[in-house]
C-alpha cells in the first residue's frame, strides 16, 4: 500500500516494542509538535547562524528517539494511541485488514501532506514566512487527517477481531 511508509518504518527501526511505546499518546503528540519546532530551528539561522544546525540535529534525533523513550501506554482508549496503532495496521499491509474505502483517501491525504511539505521546505529555504506557514498548515492538516483515518482503520480492525472471537 505505502512503500514510502514501510521504508520509513524500516529506516526508523520500528520494532514491536517501539510501536508499543509509540502508542503512548505523549509520543504521538510530541511528534506532532516536531514540525513547527523544526521550522523555528531552521528559521533561527537568521538569528543564530550555524548554531541553528545544533537545534535542527537535536530535533531530527528526537524523531528517532521519540518512539522508544515513552513507556507503553496504560490505556489505548484515546485518539492518538489508536491512530498510531491504525498506522501500524496500514503499514503492515496484511490482506483484508484495511477496507477499500480507506485506501484512496489515505493516499490523497499523504499526497496533500507531501505537497504541503514541499511548500514548507521551500518557504524555509527562501525564508518566505507565508510559504512556510502555509506549507506547515497544509502538512499538519494532511497528517492529522491521516491520523484520524488511521483511528478509523484501527477501530474497524478491532471491531472485526471482536466479532470473530
Amino acid at each position: 500500500m505505502n512503500k514510502l511508509g514501510r521504508a520509513t518504518e524500516r529506516a526508523m527501526g520500528m520494532s514491536d516494542t517501539a510501536w508499543e511505546r509509540h502508542a503512548n499518546p505523549w509520543s504521538g503528540w510530541t511528534r506532532v509538535a516536531i514540525l513547527p519546532m523544526l521550522a523555528i530551528a531552521i528559521w533561527s539561522r537568521v538569528w543564530i547562524g550555524w548554531w541553528s544546525l545544533v537545534l535542527t540535529v537535536m530535533l531530527i534525533a528526537w524523531i528517532w528517539i521519540n518512539p522508544r523513550i515513552f513507556p507503553r501506554p496504560k490505556s489505548i482508549d484515546n485518539w492518538m494511541s489508536q491512530g498510531v496503532l491504525g498506522e501500524r495496521i496500514w503499514l503492515a499491509n496484511e490482506p483484508g485488514t484495511v477496507a477499500d474505502h480507506h485506501i484512496r483517501i489515505t493516499r490523497v491525504l499523504t499526497a496533500v501532506a507531501g505537497v504541503g511539505a514541499l511548500v514548507f521546505i521551500s518557504g524555509l529555504i527562501w525564508l518566505n514566512l507565508a510559504a512556510t506557514l502555509f506549507g506547515l498548515a497544509v502538512t499538519m492538516l494532511g497528517k492529522l487527517w491521516f491520523i484520524d483515518r488511521m483511528v478509523w482503520i484501527y477501530r474497524e480492525q478491532t471491531h472485526v477481531a471482536r466479532i470473530q472471537e
